[in-house]
């Protein structure tokens, strides 16, 4: 029988469909501490973005039975990934599943810094009726620049252009023949976007994608947007810019530590903030359970 740890939590319909399989599963959640000596008694982990598979972890389970890990959700960058295929350890993740949950609270997230419903709702609760203060903008007619045009890019693109937007994108993969919208260099949609929404991986090695030099390229009152990975905006620079008037909001739904500490940032009246909660939808972990039960059904062949 084979034994499947799920770390971080799974949907319970794919915890049963797995139990049909004959797989024993256990639904529990083990410190980073004791989890590589835990993990040697199971072929597969399924994990989220609370549990890191660290090197020290990963090489004390490979001296047990650990052969298939699995991260429930679309980034990677808390599996050592290459480490991981050395020591003959699998690495699979679901980037079906969430692709329009997230891109849905990318576009929450525009009307949200475009018209102040944050800060809006926040004062309201005070007491305050702050009509005259909360002075938004339309984003129709709007350039939308999304950085990354996979699944989730794709599926934001296509929701803007239906709000009016004008969408422009930059995707380290170069241009998609299948798309109509315009590709342009990465700092060309820096400087011609109103709003910006990220959506690609961190690249530790690289470090943050926007910083100091990207925000000076950017049009004086853009909108920035992150569902991807905290670290791919420099929190600081982030700060400095909303600060100057550079930025005139910020969407931010990931950080660069979480929880966060960075109560300057989430508590600025101009940025609206969640949870990392992009994949957070009832459809969307429906979906994600499905693709962990398939990818380990054909990985053991049951």
């Amino acid at each position: 029988m084979y034994r499947v740890l799920v770390n971080d939590g799974m949907q319970q319909e794919a915890i049963d469909k797995l139990k049909l399989l004959g797989i024993e599963v256990v639904d529990t959640h083990y410190n980073q501490d004791i989890l590589g000596e835990t993990l040697k008694s199971f072929d597969a982990v399924v994990i989220r973005s609370a549990t890191k598979l660290t090197k020290e972890i990963l090489k004390k389970a490979s001296e047990g039975q650990l052969r298939l890990s699995i991260r429930a959700g679309v980034g990677i960058d808390n599996i050592e990934v290459e480490y991981a295929k050395s020591l003959g350890i699998t690495v699979k993740n679901t980037p079906n599943a969430s692709s329009n949950s997230v891109a849905e609270l990318a576009i929450a997230h525009i009307f949200s810094v475009a018209r102040f419903l944050g800060i809006s709702n926040f004062t309201m609760r005070n007491g305050e009726w702050n009509k005259k203060q909360y002075k938004g903008t339309e984003i129709y007619g709007k350039t939308l620049g999304i950085i990354g045009m996979g699944r989730i890019g794709q599926s934001l693109a296509k929701k803007a252009e239906v709000l009016g937007m004008k969408v422009i994108y930059y995707t380290i993969e170069g241009k998609h023949d299948n798309l109509h919208y315009e590709f342009l260099d990465f700092e060309e949609v820096l400087r011609k976007s109103d709003f910006l929404s990220l959506h690609t991986p961190y690249d530790k090695n690289k470090g943050p994608l926007i910083g100091e030099n990207e925000f000076s390229m950017m049009k004086n009152g853009i909108y920035i947007i992150n569902c991807a990975r905290g670290k791919v905006v420099d929190e600081k620079a982030l700060l400095k810019a909303l600060e100057s008037g550079k930025v005139s909001g910020a969407g931010i739904d990931v950080f660069e530590d979480e929880p966060t500490k960075n109560l300057d940032l989430i508590n600025d009246p101009r940025v609206s903030v969640t949870p990392h909660i992009g994949a957070s939808t009832k459809e969307a972990q429906n979906r994600i359970g499905d693709e962990v039960v398939s990818i380990i059904r054909e990985f053991f062949n049951l």
